[in-house]
């Protein structure tokens, strides 16, 4: 399909001004098409020509001003309009288009729980196309009327508040000006709960099969909107635009959420239908403060072109963390960043597929390579560059530039020097040399300190590696006279480490402290080191650090140590099992235990003992062990009533949860795990829900811990019992994961064979795929990478970006960290031709493969 090259839209915005489209969407038509009929209204401003797109089943009629076009002019996706005079003009389009089951366009999604139909639009960033024709550019806003016809039991939602007309269909009110990218829909016998606040109405929806759990949580979820929307009214002086605000929980959602105005769409996994722990509710509710924040920072401001993509999801990514700590219960956001977000934005920056925050122009050419850019660095990097803009700039100053740019730009477009633009006439600090620093490089900077002492004194040099200012507070910790295994604050201070050059030396009284944190508090974006008197204190005595934000970097800089190979995974592994049984944030005890087992044990150490000669290695069983162990220590800690799931959403609560989840994850052997789905319950709590017999399950399967007919009868039953979307995916979980010959090809077949009647849907998809590479099978395992890399690009061009995507992350052999998987990759990447979205998830993967091969060498050494 062609893609929207940049000098196109450029050319299109300046011939055409798009006033309104009225839609009209059909979907009685069965469950594998619905028509689709569009009128677009718009002015060419001088002669010219130029094209709509859309990619239907069938074009059925187009005219222009009510002369006929020939639907056989259609071109792909492109419809192309000739010889349009300067002036006035109408375009209808009468089509046939299909329902996706990728979660791109109009996604349909039968509830194996009820059997009840859903639909919902996801039209980002170009899927637009899919449901409607359109001038699909985000420059060339427009306002939308919609009619929808549905079955007679279904609702119909969209971005205005909706009404049913005497004959049955639905009418949505009319949109203000808005990007195409941003049009909703989703209809189906939605369960909804209303009400209204500040004169508004309020709407939360989802399946009829998950209302018992959304009304569970009915007021946690519409007291958060409420806080939030009351505290961007505090700080924004631009009212929200629009006029409802509708949350709706959809089925096999490709992201996190959906910044539709007035209708934003969440994946469903967020109505809860299992025990979660807190941390995870505060996750949710960073979700809805960040997509509250779109409302302004995208919707009524939006970027001009895609290179700015930073401009919606930085900043909202920024606020809805800060929002939510300012407005909720959920005052510990910025840890919670900090061991569980931020390294994606490490990660991605220490890529070849980096990119600056703010793009150059020339380098997103086209929507396929903008599409590429939704990642670590736009979301987790952004948002910590503009953290640390505040921390520079103040926060005072900061707001005045975000509300003069909303005047400026209201339901228009904008780009980073519009931006910047509002930001300097707010402060007189020189923010246009704070972008070019921040926001136009790559790659992480890295702090290193140097503590000396002499006469009583003590001295700190802090060592920069890389292009950035940084504006830090550096804490000092010494023993607690009261309580040995803890640490206390001696001091806290300011540092300015320059772009170019070290900073100042820093001198202070006394002896030096125990330990010395660079970037205490988190407001920079940047690698940490230790002296060593430091790094031997936090092996020490971590776990008593008073700050959990502090322990957050402390654990984050013992992470990039690790990934960059100075220190040993056993380091880590060692220090978790110290200090995770006294750990009290909840954030951090998911963090450290989730890098354990998915990097540390999986990929960094070694399935079996070194070769002969060879230095002896900590093995990924002996890795598997400490981290049972560890999970038992947590366990007898939490031991005792009111500290199960059941007994609320405390951090107790939390913790055991996770120390149940990892030990099952964990788990080397099934016992234990086997008497606990038996039984039905953990001893002393929790009893097993859906997603923990689920986990179990796919342990047990796994391990290979029963003969296999007795593992199939297992699986078949739990599924009887959870015939749910989420059994489903269980059940394709499990079976994946079997160490059968027979039931790898068939997985296998299920990924990747060519019969359109049996494609999995995304949701599947990833479930079998994750199920399918399991680190304890890798003979079995072996023949299949070859397979992979000669396999995979012809699906991706088969089913398009989202399953490309999927396919790349979820489908990669990543548990093979062997020097045939690099090879193999390498030459798909030189010879296969894979699609945009594939190529650059391969990239990212070969980039983390040669990481293992290279902390698993130094391992060794």
């Amino acid at each position: 399909m062609p893609v929207l090259q940049r000098p196109e839209a450029e050319a299109r915005a300046h011939l055409l001004d798009v006033h309104r489209y009225e839609v009209a969407l059909d979907l009685t038509h069965g469950d594998e098409e619905f028509t689709s009929r569009t009128v677009i209204h718009f002015t060419a401003r001088e002669p010219g020509d130029t094209f709509v797109e859309i990619r239907p089943a069938t074009l059925h009629a187009a005219t222009l001003d009510g002369h006929p076009l020939d639907p056989a002019a259609l071109d792909d996706n492109r419809l192309p309009l000739t010889d349009l005079a300067a002036g006035p003009h109408e375009l209808r389009l009468d089509a046939t288009m299909r329902y996706s089951r990728t979660g791109e366009g109009m996604h349909r999604f039968t509830d194996p729980a009820d059997g009840e139909d859903y639909v919902y639009t996801q039209l980002f960033m170009d899927d637009i196309q899919r449901v409607f024709g359109a001038f699909d550019q985000p420059d060339l806003k427009a306002a939308f009327e919609l009619t929808v016809t549905a079955p007679p039991t279904w609702t119909v939602l969209a971005n205005g508040r909706t009404e049913q007309l005497p004959d049955g269909t639905w009418r949505a009110a009319a949109t203000p000006r808005i990007s195409t990218y941003l049009v909703a829909v989703a209809a189906g016998p939605w369960h909804s709960v209303h009400t209204e606040h500040a004169g508004l109405p309020f709407g939360l929806h989802c399946r009829r099969s998950l209302a018992p759990h959304l009304d569970a949580d009915v007021e946690e979820l519409l007291d958060l909107t409420r806080r939030c929307y009351d505290r961007y009214h505090e700080i924004f002086e631009e009212p929200y635009p629009f006029d409802s605000y509708d949350q709706a929980f959809v089925p096999e959602f490709n992201a996190g959420a959906m910044e539709n105005p007035g209708l934003v769409t969440f994946r469903d996994e967020f109505v809860f239908r299992s025990a979660v722990t807190d941390t995870e509710r505060q996750t949710r509710g960073m979700v809805i403060a960040h997509e509250m924040a779109h409302m302004w920072f995208g919707d009524l401001v939006t970027l001009r072109w895609w290179d700015d993509i930073w401009l919606n999801e930085s900043f909202a990514e920024y606020m809805g963390y800060q929002v939510l700590s300012e407005a909720t219960r959920f005052r510990d956001t910025w840890t919670d960043f900090a061991i569980a977000r931020k390294g994606w934005g490490y990660d991605a920056d220490q890529r070849p597929s980096t990119h600056p925050v703010a793009p150059a122009p020339e380098d997103v050419p086209d929507t396929a390579s903008a599409l590429l850019n939704f990642d670590g660095i736009s979301y987790a990097k952004g948002a910590s560059a503009l953290r640390q803009l505040v921390a520079w700039m103040g926060e005072k100053d900061f707001l005045a530039g975000i509300n003069d740019h909303f005047a400026r730009h209201r339901f228009g477009n904008a780009t980073l020097a519009d931006f910047l633009d509002s930001l300097a006439r707010a402060t007189d600090r020189d923010v246009h040399a704070w972008a070019a620093r921040w926001l136009r490089t790559t790659g992480v900077d890295t702090l290193t300190p140097t503590v000396t002492e002499d006469a009583g004194t003590w001295h700190l040099d802090v060592a920069h590696t890389g292009s950035r200012p940084h504006r830090i507070a550096v804490g000092a910790y010494d023993p607690d006279p009261g309580h040995p295994d803890r640490l206390a604050l001696r001091d806290r201070f300011d540092v300015d480490v320059p772009a170019d050059g070290d900073p100042a030396r820093h001198t202070f009284p006394k002896a030096a402290p125990a330990l010395v944190v660079l970037n205490d508090g988190d407001l920079t974006y940047a690698k940490v080191r230790f002296d060593a008197a430091s790094w031997e204190t936090a092996a020490r005595a971590l776990s008593g650090l008073p700050d959990p934000l502090t322990r957050a970097v402390v654990w984050n800089a013992a992470r990039d140590l690790v990934r960059d190979g100075e220190l040993a995974p056993t380091a880590y592994l060692e220090a978790a099992r110290a200090h995770l049984p006294h750990e009290t944030e909840l954030a951090v005890v998911q963090g450290v235990l989730a890098f354990a087992r998915t990097q540390l044990a999986d990929r960094y150490l070694p399935s079996a003992p070194s070769s002969p000669g060879q230095p002896a290695a900590t093995t990924r069983h002996t890795a598997l062990t400490t981290l049972t162990a560890l999970s038992r220590d947590i366990l007898r800690r939490t031991e005792g009533p009111g500290h199960g799931p059941e007994a609320g959403h405390g951090p107790e609560a939390g913790l055991r949860l996770t120390a149940v989840r990892a030990f099952i994850d964990s788990a080397s052997t099934p016992e234990g795990i086997h008497e606990w789905l038996a039984d039905g319950s953990v001893p002393g709590g929790p009893t097993l829900d859906h997603e923990l017999r689920w986990r179990i399950l796919t342990r047990l399967a796994t391990l290979g811990a029963a003969p296999l007919p007795e593992l199939h009868d297992l699986i078949d039953a739990e599924l009887a019992r959870d015939q749910s979307a989420t059994g489903q995916e269980g059940a394709a979980r499990c079976r994946a994961a079997l160490p059968d010959p027979e039931a790898k090809q068939a997985a296998w077949q299920a990924l990747f064979g060519t019969d359109p009647a049996s494609e999995l849907s995304n949701y599947l998809f990833t479930a079998t795929a994750t199920g399918f590479w399991a680190a304890e099978q890798q003979d079995l395992l072996r023949p299949y990478v070859a397979r992979y890399f000669t396999e995979v690009p012809a699906l991706a061009v088969r089913r398009g970006p989202a399953l490309a995507k999927a396919a790349g992350r979820w489908a990669f052999p990543a548990v093979l960290v062997e020097e045939e998987t690099l090879r193999r990759g390498e030459q798909c990447l030189a010879e296969g031709d894979p699609t945009p979205a594939l190529r650059r998830t391969l990239d990212d993967q070969l980039a983390d493969l040669r990481r293992a091969l290279r902390v698993r060498a130094a391992a060794v050494r």
